[in-house]
């Protein structure tokens, strides 16, 4: 599996904590947000929102981590785009409760707010109550059919009441569009995803231009 770790400004400083509590489970983890405090230009969680939802809908990783202070901010904006499935996880339980009910493909962490004293902790137990084996399998048991059906339902009211991607990142404002876009170590990966989407390669090229 390949993931995305899209930190902002306001919790870059727990971006080490981040690749630490995933080190050893055997994915590839592209590093592409603001890594420390006053590291410029500063992401802010509507641009996190933005790269994070580009890489999804292009399939250039299966799986999105975010968050901001609060982990709300992020997870509104992430929402605001067709094909996301965001969980908010505050502990283990969260974790292990969307993983196997809501089975999404983005959540978004709280890095400030209560992150006090074993915090780096806590995100190692979520990570690991997050990425299971038991995906998508229900809880409770008797209830594993109606949530699958929940979720295939859910794909299809997001492709319903979104706007086709290319449009909606035609008619964003540039000053979002832009510094989400041209972020030094997002740019290169986001290239290499639009040669399989023309249509959309068009569109950020002349965002960029």
């Amino acid at each position: 599996m390949r993931l995305a770790v899209i930190n902002e400004i306001s919790a870059a400083d727990r971006n080490a904590d981040i690749l630490k509590a995933l080190d050893g489970r055997g994915y590839e983890v592209l590093n592409l947000g603001n890594q420390h405090s006053g590291e410029q230009p500063e992401l802010l969680y509507i641009h996190t929102g933005l790269m994070s939802a580009l890489l999804l809908h292009l399939k250039a990783v299966d799986f999105v981590i975010g968050g901001c202070g609060t982990g709300l901010g992020y997870l509104n904006s992430v929402l605001q785009y067709p094909g996301i499935f965001c969980g908010h996880l505050l502990n283990p339980l969260d974790a292990w409760l969307y993983a196997r009910i809501n089975a999404g493909n983005c959540v978004s962490l709280a890095l400030n707010q209560g992150y006090g004293w074993a915090g780096e902790i806590n995100l190692r137990l979520i990570f690991d109550n997050l990425f299971s084996k038991e995906t998508g399998s229900g809880y409770p048991p008797g209830r594993a059919e109606p949530q699958r059906l929940g979720r295939i339902q859910l794909a299809e009211v997001s492709s319903i009441t979104h706007r086709p991607m290319t449009e909606i990142l035609t008619s964003l404002p540039r000053d979002v569009t832009y510094r989400a876009l041209s972020f030094p170590i997002f740019q290169p990966i986001l290239e290499d995803a639009l040669e399989a989407d023309p249509q959309m390669r068009a569109a950020v090229h002349k965002i960029l231009s």
